[in-house]
């Protein structure tokens, strides 16, 4: 099993500022979901808001609209849409389903809900952080 660090979220109420800042002070470049098309984005699944997607070339930084209410809608347990999140790509999602099981970490399975493709998981540290771990399935990559 192989799992790497992804991408940062930051949330705002308008995340033009923040795109705004980190592409003028650090130069970051527009992407989209790994050279996807932003239609790529679900927009019907709980969360309908604005996301950037910026890179340094090999990290992402996702800015999106802030949504307290996307646990509610979506009737899971965990919001990456309230303070942010930091998120980890791996080959197995099931393997890391199971480690968490087995360590009594309780997380929420979105399935593929934020982007086409993409098997997403959350989960919190020790002291609270939203954490993502997701897959990439199909052709989605």
């Amino acid at each position: 099993m192989a799992t790497r660090f992804h991408h940062v979220n930051f949330t705002a109420k308008d995340v033009t500022d923040l795109e705004n800042f980190y592409k003028d002070v650090l130069e970051l470049d527009q992407t989209y979901y790994g050279g996807h098309d932003a239609a790529d984005q679900i927009k019907d699944r709980g969360y309908g808001g604005h996301v950037t997607f910026l890179t340094d070339g090999s990290t992402e930084m996702h800015l999106a609209t802030r949504d307290l209410n996307v646990a509610f809608k979506t009737g899971k347990g965990v919001n990456p849409l309230d303070r942010g999140h930091i998120a980890f790509r791996t080959d197995d999602i099931e393997a890391i389903k199971k480690r968490l099981t087995e360590r009594a970490v309780p997380y929420a399975d979105y399935g593929q809900w934020a982007i086409k493709g993409w098997q997403q998981i959350f989960f919190q540290d020790p002291e609270g952080n939203v954490v993502e771990v997701h897959e990439i399935k199909g052709d989605a990559e």
